[in-house]
């Protein structure tokens, strides 16, 4: 499975997260690895269906338009939108808190089979964190 942090979020904290899951097989990047950082979303999210097994980790809503939703919606892919109070942290909360929340976006992610999207929230609840369901 490969992970793919949006332009919203730091680079540094993709290859920190790759670093921490490649031992367990996964792949995770920041979308200027993989694309120049000016391409519409529409754009990566279709050449990412082609390629198929990756989840779309973003601080970003999808709420530019409905060709975006309704593309999302078909791509297959799986997305986690951060929740809004995660704009207003410090790089230091939002890096301490996505790793936190890391290994339930991996268990969550191996459970879908399809298309589907979640709100992370801020606040994790122990043991395991509770994805709200988002429709696209």
């Amino acid at each position: 499975m490969k992970f793919k942090l949006d332009a919203n979020l730091p680079r540094a904290l993709a290859r920190a997260l790759h670093e921490l899951s490649h031992v367990d097989g996964y792949t995770v990047c920041h979308l200027i690895d993989k694309f120049p950082p000016n391409t519409p979303d529409i754009d990566w999210i279709t050449a990412l269906k082609e390629e198929k097994n990756w989840v779309v980790v973003s601080q970003d809503r999808f709420t530019k338009g409905r060709v975006e939703k309704q593309i999302l919606r078909e791509c297959g892919l799986v997305v986690f939108c951060l929740a809004k109070h995660w704009s207003g942290e410090s790089y230091w909360n939002k890096a301490y808190q996505l790793v936190r929340w890391w290994p339930s976006i991996i268990e969550q992610s191996e459970r879908i089979s399809g298309g589907a999207a979640f709100e992370v929230p801020w606040r994790f609840t122990s043991p395991k964190g509770k994805f709200k369901p988002l429709n696209f």
